[in-house]
């Protein structure tokens, strides 16, 4: 994506399935491009996602990405936004 965007990440099958909430958050910030962030919105059920997705995205991809836990949402989810240089 050549602009910032948000990547849901939060209803139907994501609910339960931490691993796709996991490989579908680092497809969605291989795809967004240098200079722009996405907003990762993970499922409620897995907790704030600074404890599980962050050290990943920060583990693969180091300097190039700056993480800013935002908040959680009223329906319960986590917004994690992701900037790429």
């Amino acid at each position: 994506m050549d602009k910032d965007w948000t990547k849901d990440l939060e209803h139907d099958e994501y609910e339960l399935n931490i691993d796709m909430i996991m490989a579908d958050a680092l497809q969605a910030v291989e795809e967004t491009k240098a200079g722009c962030y996405v907003n990762l919105v993970t499922a409620s059920a897995f907790g704030n996602p600074t404890t599980y997705l962050q050290p990943l995205i920060e583990a693969l991809y180091g300097d190039k990405v700056k993480i800013k836990f935002i908040d959680q949402c009223g329906c319960g989810g986590y917004v994690l936004r992701v900037w790429k240089y």
